[in-house]
């Protein structure tokens, strides 16, 4: 709201609200929602980290136009559209380790609250009814605008912000839509219908979390219109502000430095992207990026991603596999390597204390990593050893690494059949055939390695 950095204090000492902006569930999720929760993701993770007892809130739209839209090219029930998207989503996210949230709550499961409130926004003059629609007078209010720094006369109709001649102005917003024939309503004062885009988070928010908020989120593109509008009918249901204290909104997320766009063939789903990457590499790519700050995506970013993970679980094997030997013994110079692991523990906290800005923390873990390394060439002191382990595990886990055993990374189709093709070659003795295979797969990034126990694959750098 401010512009600039703000000291953190929650309104409750020792308690954190956090509420994102969740799903409308009518497609497949890409990539860009990924790069949304996995940046929220880590932001709960550090006021866990700090202390915090963090109360984390996203919200399913499970009903609104564009899912009625689908439901009718579909033919199908809308609900039952967007239950089908709804469970793809969550499967979508557990893939990525995401901190389950405390609360999911879903639009047709809050009907009464919205309408409550709908209602009492007409009572205090803010709001008006038109044949079955009800619509927010932003004339009556003077901030608005506040987040998005604009003023009314500057602002056109946004983006979900039909233009529509029962308005008294072009930018008041729907509360509650009347539903037409064959579409899903319910009952209400002004007859069957449904809640307006805007109206579902404010109703939401305010059940679970109370009538003002620590943090609210989402992308970038929710400033304007969706959370200026929320601030307005929040704060004039409520009569408090400010409706949110601190507002965090993520970058966008191009790819090769275009927009995403289906007309542009360059939209990637979430299930797109596992095909060829491993989720967790995706977490470390764009945690290189401080959240507010726009990220590329591309195939070779990946891919590097999956090698700079691969540096980071060798490293953490190396040393466990240290700790488990005998090899450790007092060694010359063990107290300033103690001293750097803790430089650098220091130097990724306060990157994280800059408006979690993970690139500055990641760029100090590296550091710990490469430490990591240095004190299993030098074999120092069981203690030393322990340390640096428990160290990386411990920001590790900030980061989302580390929460499953490492597994074989995640690789296209087309390799795997290339892999297949050179185990043929290898047991009919066609090491002509074998080497140009892994020839090939080594000219894509991928390096092969043979043992008794199978074929091992390494993304390289």
């Amino acid at each position: 709201m401010t512009g600039r950095l703000e000291p953190f204090e929650p309104s409750n000492k020792g308690k954190v609200s956090v509420y994102v902006c969740g799903p409308t569930v009518y497609d497949y999720s890409h990539i860009g929602h990924a790069r949304t929760y996995v940046s929220f993701d880590v932001i709960v993770r550090y006021l866990e980290y700090k202390g915090y007892k963090v109360t984390y809130v996203v919200n399913i739209t499970n009903i609104d136009d564009k899912i009625v839209a689908r439901a009718k090219e579909t033919n199908e029930d809308p609900l039952a559209l967007s239950k089908r998207f709804e469970q793809a989503f969550f499967e979508d996210m557990k893939e990525f380790n995401l901190r389950p949230a405390d609360f999911y709550p879903r639009v047709s499961d809050h009907i009464q609250d919205i309408v409550i409130m709908t209602e009492g926004l007409i009572e205090k003059g803010v709001a008006y009814v038109t044949d079955g629609d009800v619509y927010f007078d932003v004339t009556k209010i003077q901030d608005f605008g506040k987040l998005s720094h604009q003023n009314l006369d500057q602002m056109m109709a946004g983006a979900r912000v039909e233009i529509d001649r029962k308005k008294r102005s072009p930018h008041d917003f729907a509360l509650w839509k009347r539903s037409d024939k064959g579409e899903p309503g319910w009952d209400s004062p002004w007859g069957k219908g449904r809640p307006g885009w805007h109206m579902e988070c404010s109703a939401m928010s305010m059940k679970y979390l109370g009538p003002q908020l620590d943090i609210h989120g989402g992308a970038k593109d929710l400033i304007f219109p969706h959370h200026e509008n929320e601030i307005v009918q929040s704060e004039s249901y409520t009569g408090k502000k400010p409706f949110v204290k601190y507002w965090i909104h993520t970058g966008f997320l191009t790819i090769d430095g275009q927009k995403m766009s289906k007309s542009l063939g360059n939209f990637i789903t979430i299930r797109d992207l596992l095909k060829k990457h491993s989720a967790e590499s995706f977490r470390l790519f764009v945690l290189s990026t401080h959240y507010r700050r726009p990220v590329d995506f591309s195939d070779e970013g990946l891919t590097q991603a999956e090698a700079t993970l691969e540096r980071i679980y060798e490293t953490r094997d190396r040393l466990k596999n240290l700790i488990k030997s005998n090899a450790c013994r007092e060694s010359k110079g063990e107290e300033r390597l103690l001293e750097e692991m803790a430089e650098a523990k220091e130097k990724f906290l306060m990157g994280m204390e800059n408006d979690f800005n993970s690139a500055i923390a990641l760029a100090s873990f590296h550091e710990l990593i490469r430490l990591g390394n240095r004190v299993v060439d030098l074999k120092p002191s069981k203690r030393v050893s322990e340390v640096a382990l428990a160290t990386i595990n411990e920001l590790g886990a900030i980061f989302g690494l580390f929460q499953r055993e490492k597994e074989q990374l995640a690789v296209s189709d087309e390799v795997k059949a290339l892999i297949e093709e050179r185990d043929r070659a290898r047991k009919r003795r066609d090491w002509k055939k074998a080497d140009e295979i892994r020839e090939r797969l080594r000219k894509m990034g991928i390096s092969l390695r043979d043992s008794p126990d199978g074929t091992a694959i390494v993304v390289e750098g």
